[in-house]
């Protein structure tokens, strides 16, 4: 069994902190599950212009609001507690915060720890490892 403690694993590398956003990685590749979960804190007044090419993702908003926005089509989404959105076509999208947003995130293949985003708003599919 694992069992991580989300204060904890913020005083830790597991805790990645980038422009706009921080996120702590409870859940990693090395921890076998076949997917990762993440804490993530998407920073007010945000605007996040992401395509994750090699991942999906699932995210769940806890607290906060704000919206996300489809580039294909030009849709809009708000954004509220309670409210999930899934990217299950590798969906390029523009997340935006009117307010600090606290997010849960799961994302298939699981991510290694250390990755942020690369110019094409997309995470690498070998970054390097947080240590344990």
């Amino acid at each position: 069994m694992i069992v991580r403690h989300l204060k904890d694993a913020e005083k830790t590398d597991r805790k990645i902190v980038s422009e706009g956003w921080d996120s702590t990685r409870l859940l990693l590749k090395n921890d076998g599950m076949g997917f990762s979960f993440h804490i993530t804190t998407i920073y007010r007044d945000a605007e996040l212009h992401l395509h994750y090419q090699n991942h999906l993702e699932t995210v769940y908003c806890i607290s906060g609001y704000g919206s996300v926005e489809t580039v294909a089509d030009g849709k809009v989404y708000q954004i509220a507690p309670g409210t999930v959105y899934n990217l299950n076509l590798n969906d390029k999208h523009i997340l935006r915060a009117d307010e600090e947003m606290k997010m849960a995130c799961v994302f298939n293949p699981p991510l290694h720890g250390k990755e942020v985003h690369n110019a094409e708003g997309a995470y690498e599919l070998d970054a390097e490892e947080v240590s344990d």
